[in-house]
């Protein structure tokens, strides 16, 4: 399959990647996307290009993935064709995209300053003005100075204030179409056309104060959008940095020496040391190995793997110096396969049309026609074009959507901060929005319902201090339980770890064992995966049984959510038997053990293709593409770096029933949100046919947007948890 390029364009080959289905893929960033409406026309109008198999936009880091294949792909026509829809694209980099959110955040809170400085400054000098309204007449001098000082301060003001909405409705008409930016801006144009003009003509009104007012108050609302939105970032990259930077290969002459990560080949042989990940997918070569799995099944227990068994890339070696085959790259290793899954979750995720989304559909050809038929009908009637066009303007202003962009905005920082105090961290606007949808909940089970470490059970202290010295000595889990358990300590001298069988050493000068019951000599053949034994040589051996804890409130966390009308769910890639006891204490029958990632993924595909709305709530790296695929998603506050930033939710304190708390809020800010609504949209009934008829000039329209700004603020304070 080969890539045609424009001669013309610049060379974009460096960008392309080939994948095993033979589609050469192209990753882009995309800058001016802000709705529901511009992913559907930005994917829909790249898929009619020649040679686009497909296109999915990421709205949260405006990453474009387009699916190219035959011979007419052509990278530059794409970026050509993007930058006439109105959004400029450059090849996708991660830190690019950082750059480019931090450059928008501080565009927004300087527009927000400067229109805030106007608004205040500009009023200083239209209140004598408006004072003429209560029979304090100024004279016609003063009148007129007073007018030019306000139209000095906030003219200014409001142009730079307002090339936020500018830039993004000329963007907008020039690929012929209208989004909710075109109103504000042909409003706040007009309004200051028509004030310089009653000034120059020494006429009665001049509306500068409210021109740059309007712009502070719509600021304020696509401020919190932007902090909200900047916080749902996708989790591919800090999953593909759990990969070690380097690898150790053993050449041809045995000697060792170490290389990037992304230069090892299959057949390179690979040397991993104890406590260091493993680098690639690889095959151990010889003698037994003990990984720690932990962040990609979820199991607890360490996973003893003997020579020609597959050793997965992210595994920590827990056991002694491994000698592997290097199986796949690491762009194909099971952590990249994990890290792709998360980042189509996001991208799938980003799809959701949020509720003001909807509204700015309706929003903006209604007000358009309103105005333009308020000018046209009220010139027709006999008005002065002039004052025709001020009746018009006043229906733009009055219309103008600050109660509307208010709404959902004030409401999710609202619920944010409620959630906050109650231990709930909320990095995704919309994701309140889903959260609020969704009929059922799948727990992943240790670290989420369960503690997510071994705990030692039903040893005396006795046996505990004589295990320490040699238990401190371990790296494995319940090894470092035992240590735990007994405190800070001496150690034991002459260690020797025994890969998947265990450690043994000195202690005060006698020979001691700790590990499976066969390497320590137990006169029993039970050895399960929560036990480790000890003992010293030629002496009575012990068993030590460990347990992975319940939460505390899991039961109870369980029982509110079917009390809410939900159905609950276990998706864990721990083994059978721990899985139907963790299930068979909180109360839930629907369980599945041993579970890969993609397992876990695919049951989440296959629950929302039969049309249920999933919660998924999960810690490890096993769950992180769950996480992406679910409606909602939620972490643990000790998971993963990588799954919480997959997740919408991170829970910052110990517990879990703080998911319910969160579902509850999350419903009364859907329910403060479409309340919102309404009142918007019955005081545009009211305020739009007043201003049409002339009964509201400029001046009122802006105090009664405020007004109406104001009340969705105060109804967003009503978002409560409970039921």
């Amino acid at each position: 399959m080969a890539v045609t390029f424009d001669a013309t364009g610049p060379d974009m080959s460096a960008f392309l990647r080939r994948t095993k289905d033979g589609q050469t893929r192209l990753d882009l960033l995309v800058t001016g996307a802000r709705c529901a409406g511009c992913i559907a026309k930005i994917e829909r109008e790249m898929a009619r290009l020649p040679g686009v198999a497909s296109a999915r936009l990421n709205l949260s880091t405006g990453r474009l993935a387009l699916a190219l294949e035959g011979a007419a792909a052509d990278p530059g026509r794409i970026i050509s064709a993007l930058e006439r829809l109105g959004y400029p694209a450059t090849p996708y980099d991660p830190g690019a995209a950082l750059v480019q959110r931090d450059r928008e955040g501080r565009q927004l809170i300087l527009a927000l300053a400067v229109a805030g400085f106007g608004a205040m400054n500009a009023m200083m000098f239209s209140v004598p003005i408006w004072a003429g309204l209560f029979g304090q007449e100024l004279g016609p001098a003063t009148r007129s100075m007073m007018m030019w000082m306000s139209a000095a301060v906030g003219a200014p003001c409001a142009i730079f204030a307002g090339m936020t909405f500018f830039k993004s409705a000329w963007r907008s008409l020039r690929a012929g179409r209208a989004n909710m930016d075109v109103p504000i801006s042909v409003g706040v144009i007009l309004t200051l056309a028509i004030s310089f003009s009653e000034t120059i003509l020494n006429g009665r009104d001049a509306y500068f104060d409210a021109a740059v007012s309007l712009l502070f108050l719509l600021l304020i609302g696509r401020w919190l959008d932007h902090v909200l939105r900047a916080k749902a970032r996708s989790a591919a990259g800090d999953l593909l940095a759990l990969q070690a930077p380097v690898a150790r290969i053993v050449d041809a002459a045995g000697r060792e020496r170490s290389i990037p990560l992304g230069d090892v080949q299959p057949g390179d042989l690979l040397r991993v040391r104890p406590g260091d990940r493993i680098p690639v997918d690889a095959t151990l070569e010889d003698g037994e190995a003990l990984l720690d799995n932990s962040l990609l099944t979820g199991e607890s227990a360490p996973e003893r793997v003997r020579p020609g068994q597959l050793c997965r890339a992210g595994a920590v070696n827990t056991s002694g110096l491994l000698t592997l085959r290097a199986r796949a790259r690491s762009e194909d290793s099971t952590l990249a396969a994990i890290a792709r899954l998360v980042d189509a979750g996001a991208q799938s995720r980003s799809r959701y049309v949020r509720l003001a989304d909807r509204a700015a559909a309706l929003y903006v050809p209604v007000v358009h026609a309103a105005a333009l038929a308020t000018f046209a009908g009220g010139w027709a009637l006999g008005l002065e074009p002039r004052e025709a066009l001020i009746r018009a303007v006043a229906v733009l202003i009055v219309t103008c959507p600050c109660a509307l962009g208010l709404a959902v905005p004030a409401v999710q920082v609202v619920a944010s901060a409620r959630l906050f105090r109650g231990g709930v961290l909320v990095k995704s606007g919309a994701a309140l929005e889903r959260l609020a949808e969704i009929d059922h909940v799948v727990f992943d089970k240790t670290g989420v319902l369960t503690e997510g470490c071994p705990a030692l059970v039903g040893a005396s202290s006795a046996i505990i201090a004589m295990a320490a010295p040699l238990a401190r000595a371990s790296g494995h889990p319940m090894a470092r339980a035992v240590a735990r358990a007994a405190g800070e300590g001496p150690l034991a001298t002459g260690v020797t770890e025994h890969p998947g069988l265990g450690v043994e050493g000195l202690i005060d000068g006698r020979r001691a064992r700790l590990g499976r019951a066969a390497f320590v000599g137990a006169p029993t053949r039970r050895s399960g995966e929560t036990e480790i034994w000890f003992g010293f040589e030629g002496e009575t051996k012990v068993r030590l049984h460990f347990t992975d804890g319940l939460r505390p409130d899991a039961a109870d966390t369980i029982k509110a959510l079917r009390a809410r009308g939900l159905t609950v769910e276990i998706l864990s890639g721990d083994r059978n038997g721990a899985v139907k006891g963790v299930a068979h204490a909180v109360g839930v029958a629907d369980w599945r053990a041993g579970l890969l990632p993609e397992e876990k993924s695919d049951a989440i595909d296959r629950l929302t293709t039969g049309g249920r709305k999933v919660l998924m709530v999960g810690d490890g790296l096993n769950d992180a593409a769950a996480l992406a695929r679910a409606h909602a998603a939620v972490a643990p506050g000790t998971a993963l770096a990588a799954s919480q930033n997959a997740a919408d939710l991170v829970l910052t304190g110990d517990a879990l029933m703080a998911v319910v708390e969160a579902i509850d809020v999350a419903r009364s800010a859907r329910r403060r949100a479409l309340e919102n609504f309404g009142f918007a949209a019955l005081y545009n009934l009211v305020a739009a046919p007043a201003a049409m008829i002339g009964l509201v000039n400029p001046f009122v329209a802006a105090l009664a947007m405020s007004g109406s700004s104001l009340v969705v603020t105060i109804n967003a304070l009503r978002v409560r948890g409970g039921r």
